[in-house]
């Protein structure tokens, strides 16, 4: 059992959704099982649509949209289905950070859309890389 997460930036104007799918398959193919994602941005939307989709055809394959926060009452007016709220603590200000931690901890793989050398998608991508985990950016920034 393999697991992947997602890192990109809030906005994500021109991802090619074409590579991310082609990237996404590629990893159920050699095994990956668990797709990690957050829901913060673009990008983590884009993701998340693409993964449905799989998931028609690989009904083996767990998605879980991972909260940095506990969702309120307003909040579950949505699609609450594929979600799991990680055992993180400390300062709701700190949230995503531990959250984007735990998804670094919980997973092997990264798909990343990263454009710049700063911000937390290249912050975090750049961690997960330097654990030796396999970090592949379809975005332009050099890693």
């Amino acid at each position: 059992m393999a697991a992947c997460t997602f890192f990109g930036h809030r906005e994500c104007f021109g991802v090619d959704t074409r590579i991310l799918r082609y990237t996404i398959k590629g990893l159920i193919d050699e095994g990956v099982d668990t797709f990690y994602v957050g829901n913060q941005g673009q990008f983590d939307g884009v993701v998340y649509s693409c993964l449905k989709q799989f998931r028609k055809d690989y009904p083996n394959i767990r998605v879980c949209v991972v909260l940095a926060y506990l969702p309120t009452e307003q909040d579950e007016d949505g699609d609450m289905e594929d979600t799991m709220y990680p055992e993180i603590e400390g300062h709701p200000k700190f949230a995503i950070d531990r959250r984007n931690r735990w998804l670094i901890d919980n997973a092997d793989y990264c798909v990343c859309y990263v454009n710049h050398p700063w911000g937390g998608a290249y912050k975090f991508a750049r961690r997960m890389k330097g654990l030796g985990k396999l970090v592949i950016n379809i975005g332009s920034a050099e890693l």
